[in-house]
């Protein structure tokens, strides 16, 4: 290849046609998805919170024993970091919907990429709990008579079927949770940005 098939390389690629404007349309189609999955977004963590303070409160008045209450109450504190670990993570992406400079189809792709991977950490602040709920089994086992008294094979076998039956709950429970509040608008999103790409 010499100098002037270089240069004429170089000018095509100059000629790339920029990025295409999102219509004022275009943009009034974007905003509600958007403003529905904010809504959504407030909503969940004001559930969340209540959540939390509900069993703080219920641990801190049941009649169990001290100790009971204290192991209790460090697994409900430790998941509430592990959620203000990922609250932090929707905060970012909260921030971002109402962002107004969405005016091109590079920067709608880049929120759909961001909401994609918020996807991934929805899943994962579901799957996340699963270790405090087989916490949670081995205090219940450790503290009812009745239970202690149980064969080591048998106890065993209810934590194995726990785990199985409990992540596969969580997980497909966090699936279907999140395709309810945030699935259909990314879908709406995706087919606007084919629209745009045509």
């Amino acid at each position: 290849m010499n100098i002037d098939d270089l240069k004429n390389v170089w000018n095509e690629d100059d000629s790339v046609e920029e990025t295409p404007e999102i219509s004022i349309e275009q943009t009034k189609k974007i905003n509600l998805p958007l403003e529905k999955m904010r809504k959504n977004m407030r909503k969940e963590f004001w559930y969340t919170l209540v959540v939390f303070v509900f069993a703080f409160f219920v641990v801190a008045i049941c009649n169990a024993p001290v100790k009971f209450k204290l192991y209790v109450l460090v697994l409900v504190a430790s998941m509430a970091f592990v959620t203000i670990f990922f609250f932090s993570k929707f905060f970012k992406l909260y921030k971002e919907l109402s962002n107004p400079a969405l005016q091109t189809y590079d920067a709608l792709n880049d929120l759909l990429m961001q909401l994609n991977l918020n996807k991934q950490y929805y899943l994962s602040f579901y799957v996340s709990f699963i270790p405090f709920l087989v916490c949670e089994i081995i205090l219940v086992i450790e503290v009812v008579p009745w239970m202690r008294q149980l064969d080591l094979l048998y106890i065993v076998m209810i934590l194995i079927g726990f785990v199985v039956i409990g992540a596969s709950l969580v997980y497909l429970s966090g699936k279907r949770w999140f395709e309810k509040l945030y699935g259909k608008y990314i879908r709406q999103i995706e087919s606007l940005l084919i629209e745009l790409k045509k």
